[in-house]
């Protein structure tokens, strides 16, 4: 019983994949011949934005041209695979295990299939190369592990990176020549080798992580400083406090705990701020941030806890000294 079960899961597996392998194919001229129509289409566009002297749209038409290239070339790829193991699909129902002259095109199609959406053949052959070998095989082609055996050029061209700057400048030069359009390219080359500013990590340095993490050290010293001031300012209190009234002093307390609190957080708003602005996406700095943010909120309460404590030694001894008074009178 156990060997007709295993026959009949061996010959529906080979049934199933035969078939949606011979599906995939068809799919695929279907779709090649449309987005080569679509390709050429594309291309007579572009001519006619280099020949009208819109390059600046013709640059960004033509990331678009190369992604349907790379997308044409994945399918002849794809197709190759897909008739290599659609020949070879009683060797498939007879061993449990991939065999190794199979593994690349069995690998191939497990990574393409949730890249390609408009194959959907190819995902229900990922699902039956699943139950015939395990998520672990899966997993391994669709992470890239060392030993999947995806194929290289495959990987490369369903990949989502922006083309390079020289590969661009080809395909527009290819498109000119084949409209037969006279197109200086000196512009285009200039722009295609200039640095644009990275709008995530900067190049200004005002607007770098560094410069954040150092205006968030200067709060630290800032307040330190105002604490070494306010401790005059009690100083001066204790000195002259026969000559100086009650309101007086608390007043006083009060403008330099308030001014010591607005300094501190005007300067870890103005730090946040440029990291916001200016930091990389990575956070290489981003607990050094936080940490000098911290320290110099803490400063801040520190100095408040001080001129507190300050006013209430004042309110104590002016107390205490007018109970004295009236006592001796």
């Amino acid at each position: 019983m156990a060997t007709l079960s295993s026959l009949f899961n061996r010959s529906s597996f080979g049934i199933r994949c035969k078939t949606c392998l011979n599906l995939a194919i068809s799919r695929i001229k279907l779709l090649r011949n449309k987005r080569e129509a679509q390709l050429k289409h594309m291309h007579k566009e572009i001519s006619q934005f280099l020949q009208t002297g819109q390059e600046a749209i013709a640059r960004i038409r033509v990331e678009h041209v190369i992604r349907e290239q790379n997308i044409l070339a994945a399918y002849d790829i794809l197709e190759l695979f897909c008739e290599f193991i659609l020949a070879r699909i009683p060797i498939l129902d007879t061993q449990r295990e991939c065999p190794s002259e199979l593994q690349e095109a069995v690998a191939s199609i497990i990574f393409a299939s949730p890249r390609c959406s408009d194959l959907p053949e190819l995902m229900q052959i990922r699902n039956l190369f699943t139950t015939k070998y395990r998520k672990e095989f899966v997993s391994s082609a669709s992470e890239l592990r060392p030993d999947s055996g995806v194929n290289r050029i495959l990987i490369e061209k369903l990949s989502v990176r922006v083309a390079p700057s020289d590969l661009r400048l080809k395909v527009l030069k290819d498109i000119a020549h084949e409209h037969n359009v006279d197109w200086d390219s000196s512009s285009t080359e200039t722009e295609f080798r200039k640095k644009h500013e990275d709008l995530l990590e900067g190049l200004n340095s005002s607007n770098s992580p560094a410069t954040a993490v150092d205006s968030l050290t200067n709060v630290t010293t800032n307040t330190d400083r105002h604490l070494v001031s306010l401790s005059a300012q009690n100083q001066k209190i204790h000195q002259f406090e026969p000559q100086m009234s009650l309101t007086n002093t608390n007043s006083a307390l009060k403008t330099a705990n308030s001014s010591v609190q607005s300094i501190a957080n005007e300067q870890v708003k103005t730090g946040r701020e440029q990291e916001c602005h200016g930091a990389n996406p990575v956070a290489i700095c981003s607990s050094d941030v936080l940490e000098r943010a911290r320290a110099a909120i803490a400063a801040a309460e520190r100095a408040s806890a001080a001129a507190q404590a300050a006013a209430e030694l004042v309110n104590f001894k002016r107390v205490a000294q007018v109970s004295s008074d009236e006592h001796n009178k």
